[in-house]
């Protein structure tokens, strides 16, 4: 069953959303600046209040190490998702100090992108398209020659998702924008989204 992840929840009614609808994963978002930041005692008030079968993931960009291994420690994630220039030398050290899943983010925009990509030390792959919650796809096709465990991100929507599952057989989908109505989580389309994925 392909994974998924709700990406960017930022209110207590996002918690109450994916508490009822039951994705595998939701994303916090800890990349100061960014839209839907929120602060790691905001995250850790999210994940007591989760439903104890999602795991949070803890995304960065170019974060202090020091930083995500406190955030680690406070039990507010349950995995890290680098999103910046991280090289391979310190996602081996962020998941040697956490002992967490790490998965490391690349943008997606000609084949030598997926090549180096393919020999991250990461745990997961997340193929994005830019920086990531812009709400736009990259060429999928480039998908063709990945050979290992990846989360497929970037454009994803309730309409769009199971055709994307049934052709490429991602291990996750994320999303964020795509279940978002006015920049808000919308429960009508998480709905539709997680119901797309898992009867895809």
């Amino acid at each position: 069953m392909t994974k998924i992840k709700i990406c960017g929840i930022m209110r207590e009614e996002d918690v109450g959303y994916v508490n009822e609808l039951l994705p595998d994963y939701v994303g916090f978002i800890f990349a100061n600046g960014r839209r839907r930041y929120i602060t790691p005692e905001t995250a850790l008030r999210f994940r007591t209040a989760l439903d104890k079968r999602i795991k949070t993931v803890g995304v960065f960009v170019d974060e202090d190490i020091d930083v995500i291994c406190d955030i680690a420690r406070s039990g507010a994630i349950g995995a890290i998702q680098l999103h910046g220039n991280e090289t391979d030398e310190q996602v081996r050290k962020i998941r040697e100090m956490t002992g967490l899943t790490v998965l490391k983010a690349y943008a997606v925009d000609n084949a030598a992108d997926v090549n180096e990509a393919l020999a991250s030390p990461a745990d997961y792959l997340l193929l994005d398209n830019g920086a990531g919650g812009t709400g736009e796809s990259f060429d999928w096709d480039y998908l063709e020659d990945v050979d290992r465990l990846y989360i497929l991100a970037g454009g994803l929507t309730p309409e769009n998702v199971a055709a994307a599952i049934r052709k490429y057989c991602p291990y996750g989908v994320d999303v964020s924008t795509g279940v978002e109505t006015d920049g808000n989580k919308d429960y009508d389309k998480i709905k539709r989204f997680i119901d797309a994925v898992r009867t895809a």
